[in-house]
């Protein structure tokens, strides 16, 4: 990904910040009106200041959910040891990162973090039906408040673009608060839990469809370990069944937030084609770092496959960050529409769903349920297929529709006031980049501190990303980088050197 921030601004650029940020600003002021003239969930519940609170509060730690999740898989290949003193608090996280499979661990649980953050985002500024705010127009307010687009570019360009932008170049700044320690913690906790658990056994039977085996940088557990991680697996499974089964029932009976006038039926449709599309999109990011790793002569013979890897990697392979954000807006709709079609809501008077207690019923309201949905089934499910089967997923007519879509997306700037955002983080927060603190990676390796990409986790069954230097690098020179320190060094410095001066790094090389 480029530093938009510190690229040349050009007329084109600068229009597009301008009618963003204005985009971005409307959202906002919007968004609060409804909350202060209590026509949101929560606000109407419970008073706008719980709804005020609720909402920025979620919308903070959405930038510390995703900006860590940059800064812990771009340091895991660097020697904790170049930051132990200026950076105590990252060193002290990502020593914990590297450890066994502790990253991968925290990229599932950070996953439902962010699907829950969304749904409880919608409760709070998500409108109620028929909303009137200062003589909005009817075009502004369908735009706006039915389909949902304040919620979406508040969600989207304060909660996760800008703080990816700025996590990616200084990743050492962005975690080095207990701010995000916290937040680490929070998502090992969850994977712990045994919540998401029902992932590792679609995690199996996708690596034993692969032919492969799952491999795992912990020791081998004992008979207790063992015990203890099969409940949990078993005990999601039956978590995941229930959710299913609340949900699906809420859909048949019409209760859940979902637009009035659309049959139950059609409301269950559209909930399982929401769903596919996150999944698609969720793994064809996963299908396409893995791809980008072979020779266009690996990449199979589907006329569809060829397509997709050309439209991906035409111009230097410049398409594929732009994918990225437009893959960004595109998923944070779809749970926000997920949100609308999963979250229950029962009339005054009406029977709880199984019976249930009014505690437990009050849970289901929240919407969670369908966010441990969106989670296990349209996203994780999604990311282990595709990183074990990343041929399949390009061969699907469907992978090369979404990617023009998510490509126009990004072109029409419509998110790139998260740009502007971030530089204003930035300045106010006092980042640098990390070469400031760390140097090169020749300068690291010329201290005998080489980066050791070993430390992430990658291949069929795991979720992790890839830098930038190993995603896009042809399959001939990755080969020679592991097998010639020197040439490694020099490879990721000419990456560096080029980011720096504006350019994509090895993004902007075009795979064999």
């Amino acid at each position: 990904m480029v530093d938009a921030t510190e690229e040349p601004l050009t007329a084109v650029k600068a229009f597009q910040y301008f009618y963003s940020t204005c985009l971005l600003i409307f959202s906002v002021v919007s968004i609060m009106g409804l909350i202060g003239t209590e026509q949101t969930g929560l606000s109407e519940s419970s008073g706008p200041v719980p709804a005020y609170i609720f909402i920025w509060g979620a919308i903070i730690w959405l930038t510390m959910i995703e900006g860590t999740q940059g800064s812990f898989v771009g340091l895991a290949p660097v020697n904790p040891e170049l930051y132990k003193d200026s950076h105590p608090i990252s060193f002290m996280c990502n020593k914990v990162m590297i450890e066994g499979d502790n990253l991968n661990r925290y990229l599932m649980g950070r996953q439902f973090m962010v699907c829950m953050i969304v749904f409880l985002i919608n409760i709070s500024g998500g409108p109620i039906a028929d909303p009137e705010l200062w003589g909005y127009g009817t075009i502004v307010k369908t735009i706006f408040f039915s389909i949902g687009g304040a919620m979406i570019f508040l969600t989207c360009m304060a909660g996760q673009l800008n703080s990816q932008v700025n996590a990616s170049f200084c990743m050492l700044d962005y975690c080095n608060n207990y701010f995000a320690v916290f937040t680490m913690w929070v998502a090992l906790g969850i994977e712990f839990s045994g919540l998401l658990h029902s992932s590792y056994l679609l995690q199996m039977l996708v690596v034993k469809l692969s032919g492969q085996e799952v491999v795992s940088k912990q020791k081998p557990r004992s008979a207790f370990e063992s015990a203890f991680f099969w409940f949990r697996c078993f005990g999601s499974l039956a978590v995941l069944c229930f959710c299913c089964a609340v949900t699906f029932v809420a859909l048949y009976n019409g209760q859940t937030t979902m637009w009035e006038g659309i049959p139950p039926t059609v409301s269950l449709i559209i909930f399982l084609i929401l769903m596919s599309v996150v999944g698609m999109l969720e793994g064809m990011q996963i299908a396409f770092f893995a791809v980008s790793k072979i020779p266009a002569s690996e990449r199979g013979e589907s006329y569809f496959a060829k397509k997709t890897c050309d439209l991906l990697f035409q111009d230097g392979g410049n398409n594929l960050p732009g994918f990225m954000i437009g893959r960004q807006l595109s998923v944070v709709t779809c749970m926000f529409f997920v949100a609308r079609v999963t979250s229950v809501s029962l009339e005054e008077g009406e029977e709880n769903i199984f019976g249930v207690p009014d505690a437990l019923q009050s849970l289901f309201n929240t919407g969670l349920l369908g966010a441990l949905m969106l989670t296990i089934v349209g996203s994780i499910a999604w990311q282990l297929v595709a990183s074990a089967f990343p041929i399949g997923f390009l061969s699907s007519p469907i992978t090369y529709v979404f990617l023009s879509v998510c490509l126009i997306f990004e072109a029409t700037g419509v998110c790139s006031g998260a740009w502007v955002i971030a530089k204003i983080h930035k300045v106010i927060a006092g980042f640098q980049k990390d070469e400031v603190y760390i140097g090169t990676a020749e300068e690291r390796a010329m201290k005998n501190m080489n980066d050791d990409s070993k430390r992430l986790h990658t291949g069929a069954g795991m979720i992790a990303p890839l830098p930038a230097y190993q995603v896009a690098a042809p399959l001939s020179l990755r080969k020679l980088m592991e097998s010639n320190k020197e040439v490694a060094a020099f490879i990721r410095a000419l990456s560096n050197a080029n980011i720096a001066e504006g350019g994509k790094g090895m993004e902007g090389l075009a795979p064999e």
